[in-house]
C-alpha cells in the first residue's frame, strides 16, 4: 500500500488556485493547433471541457453514446446550480460555501479541491447567463435564488424544474460554434470500450461505432473521461437507462485507480417503486423540499386506513401528521442533507408508517406553501377577505411558476393531483460520489488521462449536497481542467501526431474483438437483463441504505457467483456488424458485475458511518445524536483508492490522507 500524492500546492488555501494558476507552464496558440485531445462523454462536465478547451485552439474529439450531446444524463437534472454569489444578501459567501461542502460530505472531501470549487462557482452563472441560460429572475429582474438541502442560506440558481436542461443546452451551444469551426469532431453513437497506453501515458481509445458495430482507433496527446457515475449499478435508480460505468471502469483496469465506491446518494425525493416490471426510477427535485413538508401519519390506524382506501391523506388533522424532519431536526427541518432525509424516512417506513401499497412511501405536501403563497398574494394584490378557493388558487399559481413542470411529471406517472394531494415519495440511488482518483490537476494516476464531473470522486466526500453535481461539472470543465491540462501539454508540443498502427494500439482493439465476439458466441440461456437485475437486488439489499459486515462479506461472495454464471449462461442475440442495443448492455453490465463487488470490499473496509455510507455497527448512541451516523476519524480520515489486480477481491487499497487545516473535524449535527 502506497501513500497518494494529491499534488496539492502548497500555500495557503485562498491563494492556492490564483498562485498555481501564475506558475503553471503555458502553450502559446500555434501549438495548441498540432495537439489532439479526447473527451469521452458530452454531459456538462464533457461539453464545457470539449469548447473550452477547442476554443482555446486544441484539436478535440468526443465521444458519446447518445445521438446527440443534448441527450446526455446532465438533462436529467432539476432543481439548480450552487453559486456563492450571496445576492440575497443572508449571509453567503466562497468560505460558506466551502464549508457547506465539506460538513455536507461529512469530511471526507479534500479541502482544496473543495475550495477551488467554491471559488469559481460564480463565474460558472455568469459564463452561463452570456451563454442565453434562462435563469430565473425576481420581480426586479436580478437571478433568483432558492435553498437546498444542508445549508442555511439561498444559494442555488435554477430555470423551474430543468436546470440541467438549460444548462447542457448552454454548453452545447458553445460546442456546435467549435463544431462549426472544425475544431471539435464529434462521435456520436461512439462508445469508448478501451483507453490505449503508450510507454505509460494515455494515447486515444478504442471505440466502436453503435450503429455499424465498426470497431475504431483515436489518438490524442491526452484522454478526459466524463462519463458520468455508476448508479446503474443497482438496476433501478434515477439515472438514464443507457448511463454506465464502462469508461471509467475501463480505465481502472489500465491504472487508474478508483476511489470511494462505496459513496453512493440515496436520492430522498423519487416517485416509488411500484412494481418488478419497472426499468428505472423518477426523481422530483431536491428543490421541492423548499416549500413542501414531509411527513406520515402518527397513528398506525390511520397509516392500515390510507393503505386500504378507507382514507386519503387531507383527512388527517395536523395533530395526526408526524412531520418527522421537522421534529427530529428543528434546526434545518425538511432541508436536512440527502443522507439524513432518506435515512429517516426509510426509519419511519421500517417502522411500518409508509402509505403506499408496498410500505415504502411517505408525504411530501404543498397544501401549507399554497395557502402561503395564496395569503400572501391577496394582501399584494389588496383582496381583502379572500376565500379559501381564491386564496388557493393565487398559492397555486405561485407553486405552479416554481415547480410546475415537476408537478405535471408527477401527474402523468402517478395519476394524482399533488396540488390537491401530497406527493409520495421514496429514497433511491441517484448520484455517486466515489470514481476514479484524481489529484489536484484532474489528472489520473495514468499519466495524460484525466476524469472530471461525476465520474471522478473529488469534491463531494461521503455525501453531494444537492446543486452541486453541475456546479462541479460545470467548474471542471469551464474553469479547472483547461488550465491543469494545458500545464501538462506545454511537455507535449514536440510528440507530434499519435499514430494508431501501433502494437498498443493493436493490443487494445483485439481485447475488445475478443469480448465482443465472446458475448456473440455464447450459447446461454438468461438475458443481460436477468443478471443486471441480480445484481441490483444483492446490491440494494446489502450495500443499499444500511451496510452491515455480514451483508457485506455475503455480497462479496453472491456478486462474484453471479459473474461466473452471467459469463457461462449469458445469451446476447444478434451481431457485432450492427445496432445491437443487448450487446451494449452486455458489455456494461459486465463491468457493473465487478465494480459492484469492489463497491462491498470498499463499504466493508471502511467499518464507519459517513455520508451516504450508513454502517449499522457504527451508531451513535445515547444523547442528543442517538442513532445518528457515526464517523471515524482516528481511522477513516482517508480515500481510499484502489488499485486493479486482476480480480475485485484482489484489489490493492491506497490511501490519501485527508488534512482539515481550515475546518475543524467534528461530528455533523442538523438538529
Amino acid at each position: 500500500m502506497s501513500v497518494l500524492d494529491s499534488k496539492v500546492p502548497k500555500g495557503p488555501l485562498k491563494t492556492k488556485w490564483t498562485d498555481y494558476k501564475n506558475h503553471i507552464d503555458l502553450v502559446n496558440p500555434a501549438n495548441k493547433r498540432n495537439i489532439d485531445v479526447i473527451v469521452v462523454g458530452t454531459g456538462l462536465a464533457g461539453g464545457s471541457a470539449a469548447a473550452t478547451l477547442a476554443e482555446l485552439g486544441y484539436n478535440v474529439k468526443t465521444f458519446c453514446y447518445q445521438d446527440s450531446p443534448r441527450r446526455a444524463h446532465s438533462i436529467a437534472a432539476q432543481g439548480g446550480i450552487n453559486a456563492a454569489k450571496n445576492y440575497q444578501g443572508d449571509g453567503d459567501s466562497t468560505y460558506r460555501l466551502f464549508y457547506d461542502t465539506v460538513k455536507g460530505g461529512d469530511y471526507r472531501s479534500r479541502e482544496a479541491n473543495v475550495y477551488r470549487l467554491a471559488e469559481v462557482s460564480a463565474n460558472i452563472i455568469d459564463q452561463c447567463v452570456a451563454q442565453g441560460v434562462p435563469f430565473a429572475r425576481d420581480y426586479g429582474g436580478l437571478l433568483d435564488n432558492r435553498s437546498f438541502g444542508g445549508v442555511l442560506v439561498s444559494r442555488t440558481f435554477y430555470a423551474k424544474g430543468q436546470t440541467g436542461q438549460q444548462l447542457l443546452l448552454g454548453a452545447y451551444s458553445a460546442m456546435n460554434r467549435q463544431i462549426a469551426r472544425g475544431k471539435i469532431t464529434p462521435f456520436n453513437r461512439h462508445e469508448m470500450l478501451d483507453v490505449v497506453k503508450v510507454n505509460g501515458k494515455a494515447r486515444g481509445i478504442i471505440a466502436r461505432d453503435l450503429v455499424t458495430g465498426e470497431i475504431e482507433r483515436h489518438s490524442a496527446h491526452a484522454v478526459v473521461i466524463a462519463s458520468g457515475g455508476y448508479g446503474n449499478v443497482y438496476f433501478l435508480s434515477t439515472n438514464a437507462m443507457g448511463s454506465n460505468a464502462t469508461a471509467a471502469w475501463k480505465i481502472h483496469k489500465k491504472g487508474a485507480f478508483f476511489a470511494n465506491p462505496c459513496y453512493t446518494q440515496i436520492h430522498p425525493t423519487c416517485i416509488p417503486r411500484s412494481g418488478d416490471y419497472q426499468s428505472k426510477l423518477t426523481l422530483m427535485s431536491e428543490s421541492l423540499r423548499n416549500d413542501g413538508r414531509i411527513w406520515v401519519p402518527k397513528n398506525i390506524d390511520d397509516v392500515m386506513a390510507i393503505r386500504e382506501g378507507k382514507k386519503k391523506p387531507t383527512d388527517l388533522s395536523e395533530d395526526e401528521r408526524d412531520y418527522y424532519l421537522e421534529r427530529r431536526y428543528p434546526a434545518f427541518g425538511n432541508l436536512v442533507p440527502r443522507d439524513v432525509a432518506s435515512r429517516a424516512a426509510k426509519e419511519r417506513c421500517d417502522a411500518g408508517y409508509g402509505v403506499n401499497a408496498t410500505g415504502e412511501a411517505v408525504y411530501l405536501d404543498f397544501a401549507s406553501a399554497i395557502e402561503r403563497y395564496g395569503k400572501e398574494q391577496a394582501k399584494i394584490h389588496n383582496i381583502e377577505n379572500a376565500s379559501k378557493e381564491k386564496i388557493y388558487d393565487l398559492g397555486k399559481a405561485i407553486v405552479e411558476a416554481k415547480y410546475g413542470n415537476l408537478f405535471q411529471m408527477y401527474e402523468k406517472i402517478v395519476d394524482q393531483d399533488p396540488y390537491k394531494t401530497p406527493m409520495m415519495i421514496y429514497p433511491a440511488v441517484h448520484y455517486t460520489m466515489g470514481g476514479v482518483w484524481v489529484d489536484y490537476n484532474l489528472m489520473t494516476t495514468v499519466d495524460g488521462l484525466y476524469c472530471i464531473g461525476e465520474a471522478n470522486f473529488s469534491d463531494h466526500g461521503a455525501n453531494r449536497l444537492g446543486a452541486s453535481a453541475l456546479m462541479q461539472g460545470l467548474a471542471d470543465g469551464y474553469f479547472v481542467l483547461p488550465y491543469t491540462i494545458g500545464d501538462y501539454l506545454s511537455h507535449e508540443i514536440r510528440t507530434g501526431k499519435i499514430a494508431t498502427d501501433t502494437p498498443e494500439f493493436d493490443e487494445a482493439e483485439k481485447e475488445v474483438t475478443d469480448k465482443i465476439n465472446f458475448f456473440l458466441n455464447n450459447k446461454g440461456s438468461h438475458s443481460v437483463d436477468y443478471y443486471h437485475k441480480k445484481l441490483g437486488k444483492i446490491m440494494w439489499d446489502k450495500c443499499g441504505m444500511s451496510r452491515n459486515a455480514a451483508g457485506l462479506k455475503e455480497a462479496m461472495v453472491e456478486i462474484k457467483e453471479l459473474r461466473e454464471d452471467f459469463y457461462k449462461n449469458v445469451s446476447v442475440p444478434g451481431t457485432a456488424n450492427e445496432l445491437n442495443a443487448e450487446l451494449e448492455k452486455a458489455g456494461r453490465v459486465a463491468d457493473f458485475l465487478e465494480l459492484g463487488e469492489l463497491f462491498a470490499k470498499d463499504a466493508l473496509e471502511r467499518a464507519e458511518s459517513c455520508g451516504g455510507h450508513f454502517r449499522e455497527e457504527s451508531v451513535e448512541i445515547g444523547g442528543e445524536q442517538e442513532g445518528e451516523a457515526k464517523r471515524n476519524d482516528a481511522d477513516f480520515a482517508f480515500v481510499s483508492a484502489w488499485e486493479y489486480k486482476g480480480e475485485p477481491s484482489a484489489a490493492v487499497l491506497h490511501k490519501e490522507q485527508l488534512e482539515f487545516n481550515e475546518i475543524e473535524l467534528k461530528q455533523r449535527s442538523y438538529k
